[in-house]
């Protein structure tokens, strides 16, 4: 189980907004947070909840969800503890955003499409929503137009990108503003032109 490891940086004098951040399997909240760096976020609270043992659940995100228990269900809860901890400091849940990358893309698109809302924005670097297939009945409530940022390659070993379209589906059914992004080839990694997108659709 995930303890309660959340580090914080950027603005934390005051801040009017915050951004969760991520991490992916076998990384930790401070490499996360190096991208930060890249993103026109200089202004933001920046909150990274560290994964016990580098990684949110221990098998692919593609298999049943009770298979990744009760290690899904602990990284769902942090996220959550991670968004009160915010609220309790005065910041409203539209200026509230979130990224993650790879398996925490997964977490992130997993916990904002179960707890719906007006929030400041969503940015997943390769990611899509967590199961053998959709469970629709798990997700809940109106996004209000936030602006979403999907980015992913074609192809991607780990997340098939018709995850990627039935997860923007999902996401645009429930009032998101979704811009999706395939790359032809891009490996799983991040490149510049997913940050432009995210600075220029996400983060202005």
């Amino acid at each position: 189980m995930h303890k309660e490891l959340i580090i914080e940086a950027g603005n934390k004098n005051n801040p009017a907004k915050a951004l969760i951040m991520l991490h992916g399997r076998g990384a930790n909240a401070e490499d996360i947070l190096s991208l930060a760096a890249y993103l026109t976020v200089k202004d933001y609270a920046l909150y990274a909840p560290q994964a016990t043992h580098n990684t949110w659940y221990p098998y692919s995100f593609m298999i049943e969800p009770a298979e990744n228990e009760p290690w899904l269900s602990s990284a769902l809860e942090l996220v959550g503890k991670t968004v009160k901890k915010i609220s309790g400091r005065g910041i409203y849940r539209d200026h509230i955003y979130f990224l993650g990358f790879s398996q925490g893309a997964c977490l992130t698109l997993e916990y904002v499409a179960r707890h719906a809302e007006k929030y400041g924005g969503i940015v997943a670097f390769t990611g899509g929503l967590i199961g053998d297939k959709i469970y629709a009945e798990n997700y809940k409530g109106d996004f209000a137009d936030t602006p979403v940022f999907i980015g992913t390659s074609e192809p991607d070993f780990h997340v098939p990108v018709g995850r990627v379209n039935e997860t923007t589906d999902v996401l645009k059914s429930m009032g998101a503003s979704v811009t999706e992004k395939i790359y032809e080839n891009m490996g799983h990694t991040i490149i510049q032109d997913e940050i432009d997108m995210a600075n220029n659709i996400i983060f202005i």
